[in-house]
């Protein structure tokens, strides 16, 4: 299921769409956003080194870690750092974010502050949204050039964001990405638990893919809890809401293993997909008819069903014909003028009243005041 949400970010946009658009949220229980976070960006930078992403490159937005834990994170990957430079790009957005570290250079207090460097740059006002979207594509650009290719973005935590932006400002920002028109696809945690859930709803609807950790045993006090706790950091459940062209929904469920060498995805266990069967709430009635009563349904004899052709044909009239019978009147009969070897059918039809008009080509809403 991971690897399905790899494909979709990997095939990119077709012209004239959103870019896809995964949110990866997790929760205060099983923070494990990050591990899945780094597992698609290895995925999908594997993808462009074969050529087979629509992306030429990575832009990786960092404000939850340092732009050298991402640079060992793909070289302990197996990338080497000449394709690195080639074609992954970091906006250092953790190491001074406000700017208070170059102001307090400027003023003296300090003798060091970073500067940017050869695939990473700095950036300091992240609260100026308007210039951080621009750096960021200018950045892609800067990997792809001008022309069709694309590129993709990968924000490691909109959390960050949302303490100094409002969220209408990052809707805005996020609406931008996708609709670039050299954006492949993008990508970014949240952690839902910190945030209103208008905020997480709002997030997720400009999502084409939202992907949720959610730990898989509940916590109790004590020892126990802490002990369910540790779990929950090594394993949880991995569920998927995957929108597609089409308009359909397609919802995944996986389990996810973390461990110091990487995380791993599993199908989940038989015996949890039969606690989950049972789990579903016992009706009063059942759905499913008896043999005696597919009998009797198949005996019912409906209005306009002519079991004998060389009888009679009786026209059921509905409240005419049960008005006939209760004052004794026989109910109309009309034998068949159709011969076996003629083609001549016949349309018998009552009016429900002497009022009713014939047909007529006249306006029914003529006498109308309009």
């Amino acid at each position: 299921m991971a690897e399905a949400i790899c494909r979709v970010l990997r095939d990119g946009a077709l012209e004239g769409e959103l870019a896809p658009a995964l949110t990866i949220k997790d929760f205060i229980l099983s923070p494990l956003s990050s591990h899945v976070f780094d597992h698609v960006l290895s995925q999908l930078y594997s993808f462009i080194l074969a050529g087979k992403s629509q992306s030429r490159g990575i832009v990786i937005v960092a404000f939850s870690r340092s732009p050298s834990y991402y640079m060992d994170l793909l070289k302990n990957g197996g990338f080497d750092g000449d394709s690195l430079n080639k074609w992954v790009r970091i906006l250092d957005c953790y190491t001074d974010p406000l700017g208070w570290k170059h102001r307090l250079k400027e003023s003296g207090k300090i003798g060091t502050c970073p500067d940017s460097t050869f695939g990473v740059t700095v950036f300091r006002d992240v609260k100026n949204l308007e210039k951080l979207l621009w750096e960021v594509l200018e950045l892609g650009k800067g990997i792809v050039g001008e022309g069709k290719d694309r590129f993709c973005i990968a924000i490691d935590s909109v959390t960050r964001l949302l303490r100094d932006v409002s969220l209408s400002s990052i809707a805005g920002f996020l609406s931008s990405i996708r609709s670039h028109e050299q954006v492949s696809c993008a990508f970014w945690t949240l952690h839902s638990d910190i945030h209103e859930n208008r905020t997480n709803a709002a997030l997720e609807y400009m999502s084409s893919i939202v992907a949720s950790v959610e730990g898989v045993t509940q916590l109790n006090s004590g020892q126990q809890g802490l002990f369910l706790l540790v779990q929950n950091l090594r394993k949880a459940k991995f569920r998927v809401h995957l929108k597609r062209r089409n308009g359909r929904v397609k919802l995944m469920s996986e389990e996810v293993h973390a461990d110091p060498s990487g995380i791993t995805f599993t199908s989940i266990s038989f015996e949890e997909d039969l606690m989950a069967q049972t789990l579903v709430p016992k009706v009063q009635f059942n759905l499913q008819l008896s043999e005696k009563e597919q009998i009797d349904r198949s005996n019912v004899v409906l209005p306009f069903e002519h079991q004998e052709s060389d009888k009679a044909k009786q026209i059921y009239d509905g409240r005419r014909s049960l008005m006939e019978e209760q004052n004794g009147y026989s109910i109309k009969t009309e034998k068949s003028q159709v011969t076996e070897n003629s083609s001549i059918g016949e349309i018998v039809y009552f009016r429900d009243s002497d009022d009713e008009r014939p047909d007529s080509d006249e306006d029914p809403d003529d006498d109308l005041d309009i």
